[in-house]
């Protein structure tokens, strides 16, 4: 949860910032509600939304299905980044009604996990771009890493991913505290005065940087090398092959039009910081608005990731439906109401095709292209 303190006698809500010297004093009543009415829904439809989605993958991958590449391994780690996610949301509800009433660790931490499983979410999507283009590009996809070698390579990968959220998450862990304000007290992140813009600016940029720009550049450049070998790929056939393009399109498009508003509202108030562009009250209360609204756009991926990322892949969605009619026939022994044969599900298709073009990816990968 993006928590900037700043020097106003009058307080503001929670996002807001220090938007200049002359004009440090600006009513944020306005904000305040607007938060208090928006945010609280937003962020039920996203815990909803995401626990159902998130949650089934954890549970399917857990149960049935093994991990059998790197990108299994992402998809995993994503569905669980993204529920510890999730789970802070209520409490930035509270918050955005009620004023924070947990206490100063509970800040700290809620602050830290947000901050950290935001980051991770977003560099585990460029890896899974990485590892299917490195699946196609070697032909590899079909081959199950299974050693222990292979293991231990994707144990390091999702060790070094996490470790870089984390770091990004440090400052909300250090900085964040409780300060009283006009309608309660609140949970942000406050720093020495003498350090203040500085700091603030140079974290809103590498935010951008990491979160946004370099898994964007990965993904973008990664799946048009595939999106470029799929075209090319003789013996796929001409509709298989365009599916898959599409799905790699869906991708980077869901990716950048959640993304990227949030993240030019965030440059923008770094250049604010730096440079002091704000002079208006008004001017600053929209763009206090700007970062609510933008930021929970950029949350709605947490609960497309397992649509895009699991659900549409043929693998996932073969276990899913087994499961389905595992449960279905059980369902039908007990009630004894069904006299017809169960109806079979094929789930084979997908190697049906694969054997035709010769790619190799078998039900290996969730994330089948």
């Amino acid at each position: 949860m993006e928590n900037y303190d700043y020097d106003d006698e009058d307080s503001s809500y929670n996002d807001s910032y220090e938007y200049s010297d002359e004009h440090s004093v600006c009513g944020k009543e306005a904000v305040r509600f607007f938060g208090s009415v928006f945010l609280p829904v937003i962020y039920t439809l996203a815990l909803v939304v995401g626990l159902a989605g998130n949650a089934l993958v954890v549970a399917v991958y857990a149960s049935r299905l093994r991990l059998r590449t790197l990108t299994d391994v992402c998809i995993l780690n994503l569905a669980i980044s993204d529920l510890m996610l999730l789970f802070t949301l209520p409490f930035w509800a509270a918050d955005a009604v009620h004023g924070w009433r947990l206490g100063v660790v509970a800040c700290k931490l809620t602050s830290f996990l947000y901050s950290t499983n935001f980051s991770c979410g977003m560099l585990l999507l460029a890896c899974i771009s990485v590892d299917r283009y490195r699946a196609v590009t070697h032909n590899s996809a079909g081959r199950t890493g299974t050693g222990t070698r292979v293991r231990i390579q994707w144990i390091l990968v999702c060790v070094l991913l996490w470790s870089v959220a984390s770091f990004l998450g440090l400052p909300e862990l250090i900085f964040c505290i409780m300060k009283q304000s006009h309608h309660g007290m609140v949970c942000r992140a406050s720093y020495p005065a003498s350090m203040a813009r500085p700091v603030k600016a140079a974290l809103e940029l590498m935010e951008v940087t990491l979160r946004f720009l370099l898994p964007f550049l990965v993904m973008t450049v990664c799946y048009c090398l595939v999106g470029r070998i799929l075209s090319r790929a003789a013996g796929v056939r001409r509709a298989r092959r365009w599916r898959a393009l599409r799905v790699l399109l869906a991708v980077v498009a869901v990716f950048l039009l959640t993304q990227l508003p949030y993240n030019v509202v965030k440059l923008i108030r770094a250049m604010d910081i730096m440079y002091g562009l704000v002079t208006d009250c008004g001017v600053s209360r929209g763009l206090d608005r700007a970062v609510q609204v933008t930021e929970s756009l950029a949350l709605v991926h947490t609960c497309i990731n397992p649509l895009l990322y699991a659900f549409i892949g043929s693998s996932f969605r073969g276990h899913v439906l087994k499961a389905a009619k595992r449960l279905g026939q059980r369902l039908g022994r007990h009630l004894r109401h069904v006299s017809e044969e169960p109806v079979e599900i094929p789930l084979n298709t997908c190697t049906q095709t694969q054997s035709q073009s010769g790619s190799g990816e078998q039900a290996t990968s969730n994330f089948t292209i």
